[in-house]
């Protein structure tokens, strides 16, 4: 009896339709933000007077909260945790989509924001370094939370809206800096959509790389 190897997704179109809307979607925020910055700067302002409008002492401490689960200080750690366990139970083609999805998300990031250098909003409510564009925190939410679910749970129809849930999660999550005043909605939208991009489309290439390595099955 054969053994059968657990495939990343049941149907990688799924995953392809996935990640190009994703990725249409970012280039169409990261398009006019680049082009015309004066197209999108009146949503930002008004967002961002709503948040401030809404600060209260409870939705602050929760904005702290948020915004510390998606600092370096719990990502990092998280990070090393899940590629080790990969590592350690073998799990390779797994392995590859945390760590290569990572990789991506954080070049990207990096890229962009050396390329945007869009400034950030006046007296943010905590530290911050480097341009405003996209959202570290949101880029880092999103490809940790959707590679997790990709990793740990099996492929079909019910991960797909694990999926979903996680990359509105991470918007969430990311949405906590709006409020602290370190990013545009912008900023956020674009980082989500780049992170989450990132898991999936790395995840769909692997298994992608997975399949044809496969042998071919002779006919009956």
């Amino acid at each position: 009896m054969t053994h059968r190897h657990p495939a990343l997704f049941d149907d990688h179109r799924w995953a392809v339709a996935g990640v190009v809307a994703l990725y249409v979607a970012a280039a169409v925020v990261m398009v006019l933000v680049a082009v015309d910055r004066s197209a999108v700067q009146p949503l930002d302002d008004w967002f961002h007077d709503r948040m401030v409008s809404a600060e209260t002492g409870g939705i602050t401490a929760l904005a702290l909260l948020f915004n510390f689960l998606g600092s370096v200080w719990v990502t990092a750690p998280l990070r090393v945790a899940v590629a080790a366990l990969l590592w350690v139970r073998r799990r390779w083609e797994w392995f590859a989509v945390w760590v290569i999805s990572i990789i991506v998300a954080e070049l990207s990031v990096t890229v962009f924001k050396a390329l945007y250098d869009r400034p950030r909003p006046l007296d943010p409510l905590v530290d911050t370094t480097g341009s405003a564009f996209p959202s570290g925190h949101a880029v880092a939410g999103a490809v940790t939370v959707v590679a997790l679910v990709i990793v740990f749970l099996p492929a079909g129809p019910h991960r797909r809206i694990w999926e979903v849930l996680a990359s509105v999660f991470a918007f969430f999550m990311g949405l906590s800096r709006t409020y602290l005043r370190a990013h545009w909605l912008t900023d956020v939208v674009a980082g989500t959509l780049l992170g989450a991009a990132a898991a999936i489309g790395v995840a769909t290439l692997v298994h992608v790389w997975w399949l044809r390595r496969q042998p071919v099955q002779p006919r009956a």
